[in-house]
C-alpha cells in the first residue's frame, strides 16, 4: 500500500471571498501549481514552526513530567487557572450577594443528597455529580472566600471550595497554600489558538478564562509544600542555565522571573513566534543585557500588580447630560480619545498609545468596560433571584479604575517601546 501525498495551494494573495471564487471559476485544475508538503516534527502541515529557532530556546515547563521533578525546565509547578463551570454562582463583585448565592446553592445541593434527585435550579457538572453520588456534604464558611483576578484588571470574589469548583486542584493549593491565602506572584498567560498571546502578572487566584476565549496557564514565583513552607518555584537547573550563559553568579531566581515577564512582552518575540505561541507553551531565549531585561520585567510587573493604587492618569470627566436614570454605555470612542460611560458622563483625553496596550485582541481599558456592562445572566436561577447588578452602583469605582489603568497602559507601552 503506497503512502499518501498531500499537496497544498493557497490563495492568500487575493482579498475577499468573491475574488477567490472568481479565480477558481476561471482557472483549470491542471493549471494550479500545487506544492507537495510534509508535516514538521510536531504534526503541523502548513504554517510550519520549524522555520525558526523556537525549539532551541529554554523550556519554561516540562509537561511530560507528572511528578513535577523536572530537571530541564525553568518552572517546576505550573497550572491552569481555576475552572468552576459555574462562574455566575461562585464569583461576585458584591461579597454579601456571593454569600447569599453560595448558601442557596449549598442548601439545594445538600437537599439533593437527602432526596437522591438532582434539582436543576442549580448548575451541575460531572465533578458535582460525583460529589452528590458520594454524598459529600457542603458546609458554607467564610474562609473559602478569596479575591480572584477574573479578567485582566478586573477582580471579583470567588468561593473557592472544591465541591462547587470543577477544577480546583492541588496545583492551586501549591501556588497559594492549603488555605489559598498565602502571598505569591503568578505569571498568567493565554494558551490557545483563537486570540493573540496574552500575559499578566497577578497576586490573586486566577480564573481559567481570564483571557476568554483562550484558557490560562499559570507560572508562580513560589510554591508551598504540605507544611506551608514557601519554596522558590524556579528550578536549580534554570538558575544554572542563566548563570552559566551570562557568566554571572549574581543572577537570582527572582531576576529570572522578571526577565521572563519582560521577554514575553517583547513585541518582536510575539511577532516572530506568533504561530508557535498559538500551538505550544512559550520558550525563553537568551537576550543580550540580561539585567536590563530583568529591570524592564520588574517595572512591568510593578505596574500590573499595583494597578489599583497607581496614580490616576488625569482624564477629564465631562457631564454631557443630567438624566435621572442614565443608560449605561461603557464604550470606547477611540477617534475622539474618549470613554463613554453612560448617557450623562464621558472621560476624555485618552492618549492613542493607551489603547495599544492589549491583552489578546482587546486593550486593558476595553477589558474593564466589557466587564462592567449590564448583562443578563445566562443561568436562569441567577437571573431570577440574584440579578441585582447595576452599573450606577459601581460608576465612581469604574471611573477611578479607568483612570489608573490608563496610567498603567501608557507606562507599559513606554517600557515595551524601549525593547530592541
Amino acid at each position: 500500500m503506497s503512502q499518501a501525498k498531500i499537496s497544498y495551494f493557497s490563495l492568500s494573495g487575493l482579498q475577499g471571498k468573491e475574488a477567490k471564487l472568481d479565480w477558481i471559476a476561471g482557472t483549470s485544475f491542471e493549471a494550479i501549481k500545487f506544492e507537495n508538503i510534509n508535516p514538521d516534527g510536531k504534526g503541523n502541515w502548513i504554517n510550519k514552526s520549524s522555520i525558526n529557532d523556537f525549539d532551541s530556546f529554554l523550556t519554561l515547563v516540562d509537561k511530560q513530567v507528572k511528578e513535577k521533578k523536572s530537571d530541564k525546565a525553568i518552572f517546576q509547578v505550573f497550572s491552569r487557572g481555576v475552572e468552576s463551570t459555574r462562574d455566575e454562582w461562585v464569583y461576585g463583585l458584591d461579597k454579601s450577594l456571593l454569600v447569599e448565592k453560595i448558601k442557596f446553592l449549598s442548601n439545594i445541593y445538600n437537599s439533593c443528597i437527602k432526596s437522591g434527585v438532582k434539582d436543576f435550579s442549580i448548575k451541575w457538572s460531572s465533578s458535582l455529580e460525583s460529589h452528590l453520588k458520594s454524598k459529600v456534604q457542603s458546609c458554607f464558611t467564610d474562609s473559602f472566600i478569596h479575591v480572584s483576578l477574573y479578567r485582566p484588571f478586573f477582580k471579583q470574589f470567588i468561593y473557592a471550595e472544591k465541591i462547587f469548583n470543577h477544577r480546583l486542584t492541588q496545583n492551586h493549593y501549591e501556588m497559594f497554600s492549603g488555605t489559598l491565602d498565602r502571598k505569591n506572584i503568578v505569571l498568567t498567560l493565554s494558551y490557545g489558538k483563537r486570540e493573540s498571546f496574552s500575559l499578566i502578572a497577578t497576586d490573586s487566584l486566577p480564573t481559567l478564562d481570564i483571557f476568554l476565549p483562550n484558557t490560562a496557564q499559570c507560572l508562580p514565583l513560589y510554591r508551598y509544600d504540605e507544611k506551608g513552607d514557601r519554596i522558590e518555584n524556579i528550578t536549580d537547573w534554570g538558575l544554572t542555565q542563566f548563570q552559566t550563559h551570562y557568566k554571572d553568579p549574581r543572577i537570582t531566581k527572582e531576576n529570572i522571573f522578571h526577565y521572563t515577564y519582560a521577554v514575553l512582552h517583547h513585541p518582536a518575540y510575539r511577532t516572530k513566534y506568533e504561530l508557535n505561541l498559538k500551538r505550544e507553551f512559550p520558550r525563553l531565549p537568551f537576550y543580550e543585557n540580561f539585567h536590563q531585561w530583568a529591570t524592564w520585567g520588574k517595572s512591568l510587573m510593578d505596574l500590573h500588580l499595583n494597578y489599583e493604587t497607581i496614580e490616576p492618569y488625569g482624564l477629564k470627566r465631562v457631564e454631557i447630560a443630567t438624566k435621572d436614570n442614565p443608560k449605561a454605555k461603557l464604550k470606547a470612542d477611540k477617534p475622539n480619545s474618549a470613554i463613554i460611560l453612560d448617557d450623562n458622563t464621558q472621560l476624555i483625553g485618552v492618549e492613542a498609545i493607551a489603547w495599544e496596550y492589549k491583552l489578546g485582541n482587546r486593550s486593558a481599558l476595553e477589558w474593564i468596560l466589557d466587564q462592567y456592562k449590564e448583562k443578563k445572566p445566562k443561568d436562569p436561577t441567577i437571573a431570577k433571584l440574584f440579578n441585582t447588578y447595576k452599573f450606577a452602583d459601581y460608576k465612581e469605582q469604574v471611573i477611578d479604575l479607568l483612570q489608573r489603568v490608563c496610567t498603567v497602559s501608557v507606562r507599559t507601552m513606554a517600557i515595551v517601546q524601549q525593547m530592541p
